[in-house]
């Protein structure tokens, strides 16, 4: 045997055997771990645009490994609208579920239960920073068009959630016109959630929407 062909004894610590293996994510798993980079990232305040090169970097990955889970940035934040979506959505209809007949804070029910979908939209927001970017739009500027439309319906959606309450209760109210009625006040607190949201997310999330909440709140829904 030529001694070309000879090899060495492998010592403990050349042995392939001894190193770690690298653990490969489950089908999925790494879909949720870039939107978790993504929504972390947008919690930077003064972070303007972020690119998939330093997405890909943060998850140190190359972007053709992001590419084989989005087909685009777009659809990126798309998972995060989704995730919006999905979970404020059906918080909204567990409040639409309860009972609001009962003893509360003094407003009329369908007010109570209006001031619970504001007040859960507002602490999802301020728990999940990244997410109040994406909602307000700040996140968007420079990407596809029709993601700031989604969100534009979101909030379309949740004005008709806060109109169904406070039709409903103004309806077994003394109100003779509860339609407008519902129709003007949702409208305001709508335009008051926003507002929250915008002010949170442009000041780097320092002025919490929840400030002062339930006083503004009376003042709204009286």
């Amino acid at each position: 045997m030529a001694l070309s062909d000879a090899q060495p004894a492998a010592r403990p610590s050349d042995r392939t055997d001894d190193a770690p293996a690298r653990k490969r994510p489950k089908p999925g798993e790494r879909r949720v771990q870039i939107l978790q980079a993504l929504a972390s990232m947008l919690q930077q305040p003064g972070l303007e645009r972020i690119t998939t090169a330093a997405l890909a970097a943060r998850l140190d990955v190359s972007e053709a490994a992001l590419y084989r889970h989005f087909a685009s940035k777009a659809q990126m934040f798309e998972g995060l609208i989704d995730f919006i979506e999905q979970t404020v959505f059906a918080l909204v209809n567990q409040i639409a579920q309860q009972d609001i007949t009962g003893a509360g804070s003094g407003r009329p029910p369908g007010a109570r239960q209006a001031a619970r979908v504001l007040a859960m939209v507002i602490q999802f927001a301020e728990k999940n920073p990244g997410m109040a970017r994406v909602m307000v739009g700040d996140a968007l500027v420079y990407e596809n068009e029709r993601l700031q439309q989604r969100m534009n319906h979101f909030f379309d959606k949740i004005e008709a959630s806060l109109r169904q309450c406070l039709r409903v209760g103004a309806s077994a109210g003394e109100s003779d016109t509860p339609t407008v009625d519902a129709l003007v006040q949702a409208s305001l607190l709508t335009a008051f959630l926003v507002g929250r949201l915008q002010r949170f997310a442009r000041s780097g999330f320092k002025r919490q929407p929840s400030e002062h909440l339930e006083a503004s709140l009376d003042r709204l829904l009286g």
